[in-house]
């Protein structure tokens, strides 16, 4: 069992504001924030049959994939994303902005291709490398660094980011996230036997696995003194976060869920908030039997009986890795601004431990102050963020 208790410690939650001003992301539904939402909203899943390369050798054969990126070429997949997405970008990014790259494997193919054509070198997928082609796509000069904390490094960094603002370390940072469904990777997944040969189905009582999905995205974040200097759009603000290591096994998820307890205590200790200022939780929600099970014993030992409304957007555009924290961080924004918590896609019969928490339909957020948003990695690595 792993204690729930922190230490006291000067009020975190006291400093500079850590607001988003802007935003973009590139996902199996299309292009743009909106689209997202929107396909998230009517329910529709985007996974569809793999034609990138050959799913024979596999039990599954299907992803949600971003439509008219070009597999094994000079162009990395996540490359190709990046300069669709920062082609227009909504807002200038100062170029004085600090920046964090978070991704689990990066420019991959480009080590694929290396070894099935000959081409190239592998060590071009060295993630250092991409860090680079981003500080060119968006012209910063600032500091730079890498995270890559599995399928919760966008939330890492997101949080990574939040706390240098508060402190008055900087006051911007870009935060770029980036995965894409590729042979090696999909062979990774495939030998946990971690996929379902149906689009995922998270919190259901029939779910067996979880559909891998890809995307790109940012998030300029800054802090609120700067952003109303510049005359900024706030389009919410990171509050609160927490990390953990649970070190239960190397690619499953603690059965207690005490690790991610901690986690989500932590971000609502550093947001200045209780349980009874959350209006709901955005899940990591795989679809995987003992990640959703785990999610949701952390829920209610951290709320006990204030049963919140739970969902997973991965059942909608499938598990987009380490860009899944972003994605959901600017989705839960979209949710408090309409007041309203998106369905679960595919989700048709609630586990029983599931049930009166997690939903395939629209719900109303209610006029609490914050959401939480929660994911898990490999290596047992736990993170959350309170946005508000």
């Amino acid at each position: 069992m792993i204690p729930l208790n922190i230490p006291d410690r000067p009020p975190f939650y006291e400093g500079e504001k850590a607001v988003v001003v802007s935003c973009d992301m590139i996902t199996a539904y299309g292009h743009g924030a909106d689209v997202c939402w929107k396909g998230i909203m009517s329910g529709r899943n985007a996974v569809a049959d793999i034609d990138r390369f050959s799913t024979a050798a596999f039990p599954s054969g299907s992803a949600a994939m971003v439509n008219g990126l070009r597999y094994l070429e000079k162009d990395s997949l996540v490359l190709q994303m990046f300069k669709k997405i920062f082609d227009t970008p909504s807002e200038s990014v100062p170029k004085d902005s600090g920046l964090i790259l978070a991704s689990t494997k990066g420019e991959i193919d480009l080590l694929e291709k290396s070894l099935l054509t000959g081409e190239g070198e592998a060590s071009e997928c060295n993630l250092n490398n991409l860090l680079e082609k981003v500080s060119q796509l968006t012209g910063i000069t600032g500091e730079a660094i890498v995270i890559s904390a599995a399928c919760a490094s966008a939330t890492a960094a997101i949080a990574r980011a939040a706390a240098m603002i508060r402190r008055g370390y900087k006051d911007s940072m870009l935060v770029a996230a980036c995965d894409s469904v590729t042979e090696f990777v999909y062979s990774g997944f495939s030998s946990l036997m971690a996929l379902d040969k149906f689009p995922a189905r998270p919190f259901d009582r029939s779910r067996s696995g979880l559909s891998l999905g890809e995307a790109a995205a940012y998030a300029l974040i800054m802090s609120e003194a700067r952003a109303r200097k510049e005359k900024r759009r706030i389009l919410g603000e990171i509050s609160g976060w927490g990390l953990s290591d649970d070190a239960n096994h190397m690619t499953g998820p603690s059965r207690t869920g005490d690790g991610l307890s901690l986690a989500i205590t932590k971000a609502m200790k550093t947001a200045g908030a209780d349980e009874h200022d959350i209006g709901f939780i955005s899940a990591h929600g795989t679809g995987t039997v003992y990640n959703d099970a785990m999610e949701i014993k952390s829920f209610k030992s951290v709320f006990k009986m204030e049963k919140k409304p739970v969902y997973s957007i991965k059942g909608g555009l499938g598990h987009t890795m380490g860009a899944a924290g972003l994605v959901e961080m600017i989705i839960a924004l979209r949710a408090l601004k309409e007041k309203t918590v998106p369905p679960t896609v595919n989700l048709k019969d609630p586990d029983d431990d599931a049930r009166g928490w997690a939903s395939g339909n629209q719900r109303a957020a209610g006029e609490n102050k914050y959401g939480l948003l929660t994911n898990a990695g490999f290596s047992g690595i736990n993170a959350a963020l309170v946005v508000g």
